[in-house]
C-alpha cells in the first residue's frame, strides 16, 4: 500500500511539472496587434513561408483604418508600393460591384482624395472608403493566408516576459496563454510588448535642442492650420470677466515655458467619425449617459465671436457618408485629456477613451439641442447622424480611438526633422514617407493677455519624399535582438507627425517581416540582417524605397 501511494505521488508531481499544452503557442514569427499593421505583417510572413501567429487585443481587425480613416492620409501615392497598394486595389475591387452601393449610385460619387483623386483608374487604387470595407478585406486577407488569430487576448503587462540575455522568447497573456516564438512584431499603437521587453522609448515632445529641430517642443503662436483661437479672443472664465470664478471646462492655466521646450504632452487623440444624412440609414446624435452642457459653454463663445467652419472636415467617403475628423479650436479633438495613456494601466486606458467618446457624443448633442447654438447650424447639424450601417455592435460608433502618438523608441536610428525635411539622408530605406510634418494640438491654456489658445498644432509640408530607415525599426541589439517595431517606431514627436499614417504603418510592417525572415534564415539577430540582402527582396515584392 505504501509503494502504491509513493507511486501515486510520483505520478502527480511529473504532471504537475508538464505545461498545459491548450495555452502554449509556439510559432516562428508572433506578432502583437490587431492594426493594419499587424496584419499586412501577418500576410508577409505567411506568403515568405513561416508559421505566424497573431495576438489581437482588438476583435475588429484593422486599427484605425476600418474604425473611421476612410479618407486616407495618403501623402504621395505613387510612393505606397507592395501589400500596401495591394490593399487599396481591393478596396478598388470591392467598389467595382453595383453591390457596393446601396445608398448611392457609384457614377455620382465624385469626391476628391487628399493629393489625388479617390480612384486612380491607371493602377487600379481607390483611396476612400467606408469602415466595414475596410474591416472586410482584412478578414479575407487573414482567410486567404490562413493566419491563426487570438483576438481579444491581452499582453500580461505585469508578468515579466521571459528573455535569454536579449533575446524575447516568450511572453504571456491576460488568460494565461504562453506565447512563444523566433521573433517578436509589436504591431500596436502603444507599443506595450516593447515596453515590457525593457527597450528605451519616449514620451511626449523633445526640445528643439536635442536632436537641432525646429518644430519639436511647446510651439506657442504658431498658427500653421486654423485649429486656433487666433482671430477669436475668448473669455476662459466661467463667469466672464470674474477670474475668481474659475475655469471654463478643459482650458489648463498660463504657460511659461519657451517655444522649443520638451514637455510630456501628446498631440490631441478623437474618435473618426463616420456619419451619414441618408435618412434610412442613420441613427440620430442621442444624449450620452454622461452629459453636462457647461462642458460647451466654450463653443457657445466661439460661435458668437463668428466661427464658421463646423462642417469643414466632414469628408465625403462612398455611400453618402463622412469620414468626419477634427476641425478649428474646439472641436472632435479631446485635448490635453490624453497625456497618461501611454503608460496607462488597461483599465485607465479605457476610462480615458470612455472619456473621450462621451465628449464627442455630448459636443454633437450639444449642438444639435442647446437654444444658445445659431438656427443655421443647428438645423444643418441635426440632418447628421451616425451611419446605421457601420460598427453595427457599437450603436454606429468606431471601435478604435485615434491613438495619433503614444510611446516611440529609441532605436538604431532616430527618424528626426532633418530626415524628414530632406535636411539629412539615410542608406538603408525600407520604405517612404511624404507626408507634411503633422501634429494636432496638444494644449489649451490661458494666454498672457487673458485670452484662451490652443497649442502644439503644425502643419509643414515637406519639400519631397524621404525614406524611412532600416534601424528606425529596430531596437537597439543589446536591449532586444528579436523584436521589430513598425509603428512605435524610432522617431522624434516632430517627424513622427509625418510618419504615423496608416499606409505608411502598412508598408514598415511587410518590411518588419521580410528582415524578421531573413533573420531566421541566416539566423541572425534582426539588427544583423544584411541591408543589401533585403533590399533585393524588397524591391521583389513591389516596394517602394526611393523617389525616383
Amino acid at each position: 500500500m505504501k509503494k502504491c501511494f509513493i507511486f501515486f505521488i510520483i505520478c502527480y508531481s511529473l504532471k504537475a511539472q508538464i505545461p498545459n499544452t491548450k495555452n502554449v503557442y509556439n510559432t516562428d514569427i508572433v506578432i502583437y496587434g490587431g492594426t493594419s499593421s499587424a496584419i499586412i505583417a501577418a500576410v508577409k510572413a505567411k506568403q515568405l513561408g513561416h508559421s505566424v501567429l497573431v495576438i489581437s487585443p482588438e476583435t475588429h481587425l484593422g486599427g484605425m483604418t476600418s474604425s473611421g480613416l476612410g479618407y486616407t492620409d495618403s501623402g504621395n501615392t505613387r510612393l505606397i508600393g507592395g501589400l500596401a497598394k495591394d490593399f487599396y486595389k481591393r478596396v478598388y475591387s470591392k467598389y467595382q460591384s453595383n453591390t457596393a452601393w446601396k445608398w448611392q449610385k457609384k457614377s455620382s460619387f465624385k469626391s476628391k482624395a487628399q493629393s489625388n483623386s479617390a480612384v486612380n483608374k491607371e493602377d487600379n487604387t481607390m483611396w476612400l472608403f467606408e469602415p466595414h470595407v475596410a474591416e472586410a478585406i482584412f478578414e479575407d486577407l487573414v482567410k486567404e493566408n490562413n493566419i491563426q488569430i487570438l483576438r481579444n487576448e491581452w499582453l500580461n503587462r505585469k508578468q515579466k516576459l521571459e528573455k535569454t540575455d536579449n533575446t524575447i522568447t516568450s511572453f504571456y497573456t491576460l488568460s494565461g496563454k504562453k506565447i512563444t516564438g523566433k521573433i517578436f512584431i509589436d504591431a500596436t499603437y502603444e507599443g506595450d510588448l516593447m515596453a515590457l521587453a525593457g527597450v528605451t522609448y519616449h514620451v511626449g515632445r523633445e526640445s528643439n535642442t536635442v536632436y537641432n529641430e525646429t518644430f519639436n517642443g511647446v510651439q506657442k503662436n504658431i498658427f500653421q492650420h486654423s485649429h486656433n483661437f487666433h482671430k477669436f479672443h475668448i473669455d476662459p472664465f466661467r463667469i466672464k470677466g470674474d477670474k475668481n470664478s474659475g475655469l471654463l471646462p478643459k482650458i489648463g492655466p498660463t504657460t511659461s515655458e519657451k517655444n522649443g521646450e520638451g514637455d510630456n504632452r501628446i498631440q490631441a487623440y478623437c474618435y473618426r467619425l463616420c456619419l451619414t444624412k441618408k435618412a434610412k440609414n442613420k441613427i440620430p446624435f442621442a444624449k450620452p449617459t454622461v452629459y453636462n452642457p457647461f462642458d460647451y459653454e466654450l463653443l457657445v463663445r466661439l460661435y458668437k465671436a463668428g466661427w464658421n467652419e463646423t462642417f469643414k472636415k466632414f469628408d465625403a467617403i462612398p455611400n453618402l457618408k463622412t469620414d468626419s475628423n477634427n476641425h478649428g479650436p474646439f472641436s472632435f479633438d479631446n485635448i490635453g485629456m490624453n497625456y497618461s495613456y501611454p503608460e496607462a494601466t488597461y483599465e485607465e486606458r479605457k476610462k480615458i477613451a470612455e472619456e473621450h467618446e462621451l465628449y464627442q457624443k455630448g459636443w454633437l448633442y450639444f449642438i444639435t439641442t442647446d437654444p444658445r447654438i445659431p438656427k443655421k447650424i443647428q438645423n444643418k447639424m441635426r440632418q447628421w447622424g451616425y451611419a446605421k450601417d457601420e460598427f453595427v455592435d457599437n450603436g454606429g460608433f468606431p471601435f478604435q480611438l485615434y491613438i495619433r502618438e503614444s510611446r516611440r523608441m529609441i532605436g538604431e536610428y532616430i527618424m528626426t526633422e532633418q530626415d524628414v525635411l530632406g535636411k539629412k539622408s539615410n542608406s538603408r530605406s525600407i520604405g517612404m514617407g511624404s507626408y507634411s510634418l503633422d501634429s494636432h494640438n496638444t494644449q489649451r491654456f490661458v494666454t498672457e493677455k487673458g485670452f484662451i489658445e490652443n497649442e502644439g498644432d503644425i502643419g509643414v509640408r515637406t519639400p519631397e519624399a524621404y525614406s524611412i530607415d532600416m534601424g528606425a525599426i529596430l531596437p537597439k541589439k543589446q536591449e532586444c535582438s528579436n523584436l521589430i517595431v513598425p509603428v512605435c517606431l524610432s522617431s522624434s514627436h516632430i517627424a513622427y507627425g509625418s510618419i504615423r499614417m496608416e499606409p505608411v504603418f502598412m508598408i514598415l510592417a511587410e518590411s518588419a517581416s521580410q528582415i524578421a525572415s531573413l533573420a531566421i534564415k541566416n539566423k541572425s539577430f534582426v539588427q544583423d540582417v544584411s541591408y543589401d540582402e533585403l533590399q533585393v527582396h524588397l524591391l521583389e515584392s513591389g516596394q517602394i524605397l526611393n523617389k525616383n
